[in-house]
């Protein structure tokens, strides 16, 4: 009951504070309209260029056909609101601290010229895309010297326990969720543990995917403990598209030697220790070796941008635990605020590239026609290409969306399946024995382009097995959808077309 009045306590004032934003904007809007009526022509006439600009430079016309629709459908009105968020996006602080500060850590992601060179030697058809990681997305590849894949979040958190209790520099955590409960409670008696032992312990958690798990003093009740912690991009109660932008990324590095990232926030649903949905399938990847470097690195770059503190971030670097080469690796982020979608360009390269089978997991399939295009292609050119997805949802409106892009797809000859135990909340491809990423990315709008987010690309590794084994054991206890269930009537149909517009909202 406390936490209900919590949430509804500072849900109510923001969205009260929105609502007379909006009230405020439009009325002053309407002001503005009746006396003078030339600013309905400007706008009008900057609708026309602002749609003709989307069309010529958007990298992906599908999520921003939202803001076309509307437009042409409120020329006036829908104009100014795009200049009033774009607008906001600019001015944001938070924002242009970020962008100069991965800016400035592009200089400590060193390329190790003849590991790259190794890598596409070995597996010539991949050169393209160990080459993308690197040059064009700027992540180093490394020989992978230890991975391991834990197909379930209680499978994956007693080693995280164990990896924080062996901590003796540093701890950063940077995680879309965080919740009190078990899980939490166990780090969280960890990292106390080690802020008394003087050890460098810093938390960051999205401000909106903790909404409601957390109290907004949480971070100064961390602070109390003695870990040092920063809600990333505090909510605002003035309406901006800043907002839309989260924080996504689940990472966890424990003095440069051992890291930790997957689909698995830091709540009881990730563990089973409580089940909302259903059985909660997500993973955890636990990284040892030089590609630690990268995580660190992604760390520090969201951190130095709110809490600018950290003059050399190689005083973080770690000599990599011993471990025998196998395969490649390359710990990579996304980012909302350049012109490269890096996530789902590894995708559509996995696609691409791939000769027999690609599997996927995903909680969310809303994409746009690259993506929709590459998996059919893929299934075209005779690779076996399957998608697992939710049996239970967790929101069931998105859910709908995700079942209307079943039936294009199958026709298509993708293969779809629904995991009949509850809830699939894991974001993998793994493709021909060898190939494989993990990570936080969903097939969704909000992770490929307005969310920050990380992954990590495996080629090569005897351990690519185990996140194949852990698709088809999944897919082992989940349903095939035929073309005729994913078919709708013909209200459905138009309902969910509009809704699609609307998706880099959901």
């Amino acid at each position: 009951m406390k936490i209900l009045k919590r949430l509804l306590n500072r849900a109510t004032f923001m969205i009260i504070m929105a609502l007379l934003e909006i009230a405020a904007m439009f009325s002053l809007f309407y002001w503005f309209r009746t006396k003078a009526a030339w600013i309905e022509v400007v706008l009008r006439v900057l609708s026309l260029l602002i749609v003709l600009a989307i069309n010529k430079n958007s990298r992906h016309l599908s999520s921003d056909l939202m803001w076309v629709f509307i437009i042409i459908l409120m020329p006036v009105a829908g104009t100014a609101l795009y200049l009033l968020l774009g607008a906001n996006l600019v001015s944001s602080r938070t924002f242009r601290n970020i962008f100069r500060s991965t800016a400035e850590a592009k200089r400590y992601y060193h390329q190790e010229p003849e590991v790259l060179s190794e890598a596409c030697e070995k597996a010539p058809a991949l050169a393209g895309q160990f080459r993308y990681i690197s040059d064009s997305a700027g992540f180093p590849v490394y020989r992978n010297t230890g991975f391991d894949y834990y197909g379930l979040g209680e499978q994956g958190y007693p080693e995280m326990l164990e990896a924080l209790r062996s901590a003796k520099r540093f701890i950063f955590l940077e995680y879309f969720i965080i919740e009190e409960g078990e899980m939490w409670n166990g780090i969280l008696g960890i990292l106390e543990e080690k802020a008394k032992a003087g050890l460098d312990v810093r938390v960051m958690y999205d401000d909106m995917g903790s909404f409601g798990t957390l109290p907004l003093s949480y971070a100064k009740k961390l602070e109390e403990k003695g870990i040092r912690c920063l809600p990333f991009n505090r909510i605002n109660p003035v309406l901006g598209i800043v907002m839309n932008h989260r924080d996504h990324r689940k990472i966890m590095v424990i003095d440069g030697t051992i890291a930790f990232s997957g689909g698995v926030n830091l709540a009881d649903e990730y563990i089973n220790a409580k089940q909302k949905y259903g059985h909660w399938k997500d993973n955890i990847i636990r990284v040892t070796g030089e590609a630690v470097w990268s995580f660190t690195v992604m760390f520090l770059t969201h951190w130095n941008a709110l809490r600018p503190e950290d003059e050399d971030f190689g005083v973080f670097h770690a000599k990599a635990l011993p471990g025998e080469a196998d395969g490649y690796i390359a710990a990579y982020g996304e980012t909302p605020l350049d012109n490269e979608n890096t996530a789902q360009n590894i995708y559509v390269n996995i696609l691409n590239q791939a000769t027999r089978y690609c599997y996927i997991m995903t909680p969310y399939l809303i994409i746009d026609t690259e993506l929709i295009n590459a998996l059919i292609l893929a299934a075209k050119r005779g690779v076996d290409v399957r998608i697992l997805t939710p049996g239970i949802p967790d929101k069931k409106l998105v859910w709908r969306i995700t079942r209307s892009y079943y039936r294009q797809l199958i026709q298509g000859g993708v293969r779809i399946f629904e995991y009949t135990p509850g809830f699939v909340h894991a974001k993998v491809f793994v493709a021909d024995d060898c190939v494989a990423t993990v990570g936080t990315v969903n097939l969704d709008y909000r992770s490929l382009y307005l969310h920050f987010e990380n992954g990590t690309y495996l080629y090569g590794s005897k351990k690519t097995a185990d996140i194949k084994r852990d698709w088809t054991e999944a897919a082992a206890v989940s349903r095939e959808i035929t073309e005729k269930e994913a078919a709708n009537d013909p209200l459905s149909e138009f309902l969910l077309s509009v809704l699609r517009v609307f998706a880099p909202l959901l």
